[in-house]
């Protein structure tokens, strides 16, 4: 089947399988392999994306889906070699060891960053529930969500920090 869609920021037009997954078109076919897979049954969250503007588990969803819509992958954040302000907080607070599920933290993160809405540690650990990982414990990765995500008014982190 013939696809129309856009990857960070360039048209593309392909001939694709109607079973093929997106994540496997991303990594596969466009040499994306920023968008990681380590389960495919959505489980990991390695492989998110935003998909229109929302992060989303691009396992869960066929290249033909995407037809018409819009795709950035965690290669769209950088520019170049200079992180975004998000990438560079994973690596100012140590928020990765293995780096497997750093994408889809990222761009998960990149996500409610985009939203604008202060949020508490607890509600940034919540979000981040459809992505594991298996190294961190999370402590490093929360710190630098915080790092973009404002905190609400007279919050004060969590007692255990």
């Amino acid at each position: 089947m013939n696809i129309s869609l856009t990857i960070n920021g360039e048209p593309v037009t392909a001939d694709v399988e109607p079973r093929l997954l997106l994540a496997h078109f991303l990594r596969d076919h466009r040499r994306l392999t920023g968008t990681h897979v380590g389960c495919d049954t959505s489980q990991c969250g390695a492989c998110t994306i935003h998909f229109n503007g929302k992060a989303i588990k691009s396992c869960t969803m066929l290249a033909v889906q995407a037809d018409g819509g819009e795709v950035c992958t965690i290669e769209q954040l950088a520019q170049g070699r200079l992180l975004n302000p998000l990438q560079q907080a994973f690596q100012d607070e140590h928020g990765l060891q293995c780096g497997f599920c750093t994408p889809g933290m990222v761009m998960t993160i990149a996500e409610l960053e985009s939203r604008g809405e202060p949020m508490t540690d607890a509600e940034i650990r919540e979000a981040l529930e459809g992505n594991r990982c298996r190294c961190t414990g999370y402590q490093n990765i929360v710190k630098a969500a915080r790092k973009v995500i404002p905190e609400p008014v007279g919050y004060r982190g969590e007692a255990s920090a």
